[in-house]
């Protein structure tokens, strides 16, 4: 396919009408130099509300929280600079610390990298190997997988852990060829009917997306090789980061977590993501692209989630579960989410991105304290005057 039709494409994936209610993406404000190998740093801006701010950070390094957990990094880009970084003990600058579900976002990046050359439609059925003609599952989109609308019977995760299917994909019977164990799930309901939180579809995505680059592998070392390549020039070093990206056995990436990067590479995808997937004047992600992401998909049983990136619900705490942030003062935020506390959240009424690493053992209530120490910091920070020409805040 062309690949202006498959950009044309990429365009009308937010309906106008939502596309209206985006908060719009601040663009590089003037004089700032974008991150090099480096990323300029600047004092807090004057505006921060210096009472909320310092007891966030006391909160977070303060010791282990019965419910965060331990904070490992914490990194705040404001206007195109780092105004605050701080590591806990034992880590620094250059620790790489697991994404877990946070590289669900990273892989929607590389799709997207995909979309821009002309390698896909996400209109179209993504299919694989294991679906013969007639199969319903092989008529799910692109689309739909991202949007996690895909109808296949998958249970992330279970009180039991050998029933979760995040545990049994990765370290149970699914570890040898993760994406034939994803793609043998029945389905369940109607494609873009209903949406369930999925590592199997990701998975699926990234094993499509691997075939799609790399269509005639000799074996599973050529695959790894060729895919990372592809993901450097592609992504990676398009915007100065250099994650370890592990991958299964087949040579398939583990697309649904298992990347591992610094705070300020998290930061670095947070921030393209922030600029529209524009990296130093240079389109790095399709046009509308980030607009995709951050829009709510088709199900009604959900209203805080887009394409691989979480939304703060625009009414309400939201549904199923409640969203990172409640304040509506930061409804325009989206965010990366990762198991056992990863952020990175992008608040594009204060021009802002915000990573936070670490580790907690609880669920929803620890989620939920997490989300209010985030409000708490991100909240501290002055918003930024709108940019002219975009849509109506969300």
């Amino acid at each position: 396919m062309l690949r202006g039709l498959i950009v044309a494409a990429v365009l009308v994936v937010t309906p106008p009408a939502l596309a209206q209610e985006l908060y719009p993406l601040p663009p590089q404000p003037a004089g700032v130099a974008w991150p090099g190998e480096d990323w300029d740093t600047a004092p807090l801006p004057a505006d921060v509300d210096r009472a909320a701010y310092d007891l966030a950070v006391t909160e977070a390094f303060a010791g282990f929280d019965p419910l965060m957990g331990e904070t490992r990094a914490v990194v705040v880009v404001q206007s195109g600079r780092i105004v605050f970084e701080r590591y806990g003990e034992g880590y620094t600058r250059d620790s790489r610390l697991n994404s877990w579900s946070v590289g669900k976002s990273i892989t929607h990046a590389l799709v997207g990298a995909a979309v821009l050359q002309g390698r896909l439609g996400i209109e179209a059925p993504m299919g694989n190997p294991a679906w013969r003609a007639g199969d319903r599952r092989a008529s799910i989109t692109w689309r739909q997988f991202m949007q996690m609308v895909d109808g296949l019977d998958y249970t992330e995760s279970a009180e039991d852990i050998s029933q979760a299917g995040n545990a049994v994909m990765l370290f149970g019977a699914g570890r040898n060829d993760v994406a034939r164990w994803a793609a043998s799930r029945p389905l369940l309901h109607d494609p873009g009917t209903r949406w369930n939180y999925t590592s199997a579809g990701t998975m699926l995505t990234a094993d499509a997306l691997t075939r799609v680059v790399v269509p005639d592998p000799r074996d599973a070392n050529d695959r790894r090789a060729r895919m990372r390549a592809w993901m450097n020039t592609s992504l990676f070093d398009r915007i100065g980061v250099d994650p370890i990206v592990e991958f299964d056995p087949q040579g398939v990436f583990y697309g649904s977590s298992l990347y591992w990067a610094t705070a300020r590479d998290y930061a670095r995808f947070g921030y393209l993501y922030l600029r529209d997937g524009v990296w130093n004047g240079q389109r790095v992600l399709p046009e509308g692209w980030v607009d995709f992401a951050r829009t709510p998909g088709p199900a009604q049983n959900t209203d805080t989630y887009g394409a691989q990136w979480w939304l703060m619900a625009a009414h309400g705490p939201g549904r199923p579960s409640r969203s990172l942030l409640t304040d509506p003062n930061l409804a325009s935020a989206f965010a990366a989410e990762g198991y056992e506390g990863q952020l990175i959240v992008v608040v594009p009424s204060k021009d802002l991105v915000m990573v936070r690493l670490g580790r907690f053992d609880g669920g929803s209530e620890a989620w939920d304290a997490l989300g209010d120490w985030a409000g708490r910091l991100i909240g501290a920070f002055g918003d930024r005057p709108q940019p002219t020409g975009g849509g109506n805040v969300r």
